[in-house]
């Protein structure tokens, strides 16, 4: 077949329609008048459109509230989604907030491991680069290395952080702090508080952790030495605050920046345990910090960056804690609906919300006999009749010593508050008899897990990927499977954030976060702990 254009076969001078030259010099001059109205008529239209648009919506301002929900995986979302469904009588069909925007997945894999650690996870969020597990703010050569937030801070944005954790935890700290292990967490409060070499970042900080900014002359310090954070704070220019009661009495009308609130001397409880008189919900927080940080921005045409971070999701699948889990994972959910419809309600504000990693390796259907095939169900009731959570219950444990504790075993802590009323004298003798803190939990979990049918293939991290979710402006970008570091690429582009220039500024003085990595003296055997190796190692 022949290929050839048929244009080619004409040659410059061919005419297909020979009008006589004087009528061709008159259509030319009438498709000249014609065009050059319409492109005048075009040009006063898109002027008028241009104007009405900026008298109307004015510039658009942009903010990015990052959520981050700890240790969440895929399985963990069927699990929250058919508890939910189940104790609310809802339909198969029914979604819980993040399955609503839903765009993605995240691959998790740190630089030194194919399963990353909170801290490699959310510096790849935050430095848009991948680094070693235990690194928080530094790369694979532990040098320091420029953060979103604290580049968000450089172009005059205000900055926020909002945790169920300590705020000196893994995830806050690697957007505010530089220290080559996560276990420096003395050092990190003082960082997230302007004593490193950029000055104070973070605007505003709602969490728990009061320890580390305690010296250690006070009851329940986590301080190896007498520096008094809070006092510094406070001199510093920070409104402080840390009871529910404060919580409640600050207006975002009128709260001034920098603020702080720690709530809690650990971390703040799981959403099965909280008092609500005592704590603030995750949601409830992150409303009331949006709302200030939306004041504080209100005469600028900078925004916001705010990272939200679901703490304890993580933890409770550490301790395989499935009642603890669910309960963490729809107080998320909670804030996820609120933050989204904040997003609808001002259009340049994004939100993301993607897990650093997952953790406990959940499924949903356990094979309990390995010589029969197992059944194709798991059991939500069970879930549903957990009270407390299996930490809560285990602290009770080791200070109830009275001689009714096995009666107090049966009836308060398994009946009324794992909901279990078919326990044999096997699982009752272990709760009786003298154990840790932390066997007492995880024996606890394992007798709600079993019942239900929830199984858990570690309790450490696994390596799979996560889901990711977003909602707002040029989201589409994230459709699809993309590296951890990309979340942190997108924000960057999204506004325009230098974090390079900031990590030359922070490696001017190329030793601050090293100086103080010899302590081993930490004093943090009150704490809960949910990682290996929590005290520094001596090397």
């Amino acid at each position: 077949m022949d290929n050839r254009d048929y244009d080619d076969d004409l040659d410059e001078n061919t005419e297909l329609l020979p009008f006589p030259v004087e009528h061709k010099a008159k259509e030319k001059k009438t498709l000249f008048f014609i065009f050059l109205s319409a492109l005048i008529i075009s040009i006063g239209t898109i002027g008028l459109v241009s104007i009405w648009v900026k008298l109307t919506n004015g510039p658009e301002k942009r903010n990015v509230i990052l959520m981050i929900s700890d240790g969440f995986g895929p399985a963990s979302e069927t699990f929250a989604r058919d508890y939910y469904q189940f104790v609310n009588g809802l339909s198969y069909d029914n979604v819980i907030p993040l399955d609503r925007i839903q765009v993605g997945s995240s691959r998790t894999r740190s630089a030194d491991s194919l399963v990353t650690d909170s801290a490699a996870g959310a510096t790849a969020f935050s430095c848009v680069k991948k680094t070693y597990n235990g690194a928080i703010g530094v790369d694979t050569d532990q040098t320091p290395c420029g953060t979103i937030l604290e580049a968000a801070k450089a172009i005059g944005m205000k900055t926020g952080l909002v945790v169920t954790s300590r705020i000196t935890h893994a995830t806050p700290a690697s957007f505010s702090a530089h220290v080559i292990s996560r276990e420096m967490e003395e050092i990190i409060a003082t960082q997230q508080l302007g004593d490193y070499p950029l000055g104070r970042q973070v605007d505003l900080m709602i969490g728990g952790g009061r320890c580390f900014f305690l010296p250690n002359s006070t009851t329940g310090s986590c301080r190896s030495d007498d520096r008094d954070l809070i006092a510094e704070a406070k001199n510093s220019g920070f409104t402080y605050f840390s009871s529910r009661n404060e919580f409640d009495k600050i207006d975002p009308k009128s709260q001034s920046i920098p603020l702080i609130g720690l709530l809690t001397l650990d971390h703040m409880s799981y959403e099965i345990d909280r008092n609500p008189t005592d704590e603030p919900s995750l949601k409830e927080m992150s409303e009331k910090a949006i709302r200030i940080l939306e004041k504080q921005t209100a005469d600028s045409d900078k925004g916001f960056f705010l990272m939200i971070e679901g703490s304890r999701i993580d933890m409770a699948a550490h301790s395989n804690d499935p009642g603890a889990h669910v309960h963490d994972i729809l107080a998320y959910n909670e804030a996820i609906d609120f933050v989204t419809k904040y997003v609808d309600d001002h259009p340049g504000t994004v939100v993301i919300s993607v897990s650093d990693h997952e953790t406990g390796g959940l499924t949903l259907a356990l094979q309990t006999d390995y010589y029969e095939y197992p059944e194709y169900l798991w059991y939500p009731d069970v879930i549903s009749r957990i009270k407390n959570s299996s930490y809560a219950l285990s602290v009770e444990l080791t200070k109830y010593w009275s001689n009714d504790r096995t009666e107090y075993i049966k009836d308060n802590i398994l009946r009324n508050s794992l909901g279990i009323s078919d326990f044999s004298d096997d699982e009752v003798n272990f709760l009786v008899a003298n154990h840790t803190q932390q066997e007492y939990e995880i024996y606890m979990a394992n007798l709600t897990s079993w019942r239900a049918l929830v199984g858990w293939t570690t309790h450490g991290h696994t390596g799979v990927d996560v889901n990711l979710y977003a909602h707002g402006k040029n989201t589409n970008a994230l459709r699809g499977n993309h590296e951890n570091t990309y979340i942190g690429q997108f924000i960057t582009k999204y506004l325009n954030l230098d974090p390079d220039s900031i990590t030359l500024r922070l490696n001017s003085n190329n030793t601050f976060h090293k100086s103080t990595s010899n302590i081993t003296n930490y004093n943090v055997d009150h704490l809960a702990h949910y990682h290996a190796g929590h005290i520094p190692r001596r090397t």
